[in-house]
């Protein structure tokens, strides 16, 4: 990887609640880390409003940017995919756990799996969660369920970045490795 003045993490993760800003920020990181940008994008356009979101989002990045669409098998995808001269960049780990949980699969499996794959991988990643647990207690049993595992792989993919950043309102807070981002 090219030098940088800046700390440039192996493993990157970014979380915050809906619409905070994560996304932009995994995104500014990408570019500014010298290296080819590729999206591994987890959602599925079930909709059409989850078609523009999309959309959306492909017109904010730009045609620099690389594509891998992946809803499931995202620990496989990072096995082969990364590498020293790319950045890639998980969007999102939210709803790659939704469409794990919601297919029936063996979500704990699937989160070793993917704990497995960051801790062997041969190029640098930024990964983009939603931090879904400062809420109010869900009342059905799927949204609990879904909140537990939710914070579980928040914690596993914590435990094993070289730098977690929580992002609130826009703003960044580095609370694991490197040091603080500028203010924007």
């Amino acid at each position: 990887m090219p030098a940088s003045p800046r700390f440039s993490p192996l493993r990157d993760f970014v979380l915050g609640g809906a619409r905070s800003g994560k996304t932009g920020v995994a995104l500014a990181r990408a570019e500014a880390s010298g290296l080819a940008p590729v999206m591994v994008a987890t959602a599925e356009a079930y909709d059409a409003e989850m078609a523009a979101r999309i959309a959306a989002h492909r017109a904010e990045r730009g045609a620099a940017w690389g594509l891998i669409e992946e809803p499931l098998d995202l620990a496989r995808v990072l096995r082969e995919e990364a590498s020293e001269a790319r950045i890639l960049v998980v969007d999102c780990l939210t709803l790659w756990l939704t469409n794990t949980l919601l297919g029936e699969r063996d979500t704990e499996a699937a989160i070793a799996d993917l704990s497995a794959a960051l801790a062997a991988i041969g190029g640098p990643v930024v990964l983009v969660s939603n931090e879904v647990g400062l809420g109010i207690v869900p009342e059905n049993a799927l949204a609990r369920r879904f909140r537990d595992l939710q914070g579980r792989l928040n914690r596993v993919v914590a435990v094993g970045a070289d730098r977690v950043t929580l992002v609130v309102a826009g703003l960044e807070m580095v609370v694991k490795g490197g040091d603080s981002p500028p203010p924007r």
